[in-house]
């Protein structure tokens, strides 16, 4: 499967969307629970990372 199909497939790319939520909740429960600034960076990071993947149908399909 290309990434085109997979980012237009309504099903797949919203249950994608689904997990990427779960990992972002999960990213921000350790940033409050963060006690060095090493992990607050990294969850700071993996929250970023997380959200651009949001935006990925977007820019395959060449969207703003």
């Amino acid at each position: 499967m290309s990434l085109k199909s997979f980012v237009n497939n309504k099903k797949e790319w919203d249950g994608f969307c689904e997990e990427l939520d779960v990992w972002i909740v999960e990213q921000h429960k350790r940033l409050e629970q963060a006690e060095l600034p090493s992990e607050l960076h990294r969850a700071q990071g993996a929250v970023a990372v997380l959200r651009r993947l949001k935006y990925l149908r977007d820019k395959i399909n060449g969207s703003k």
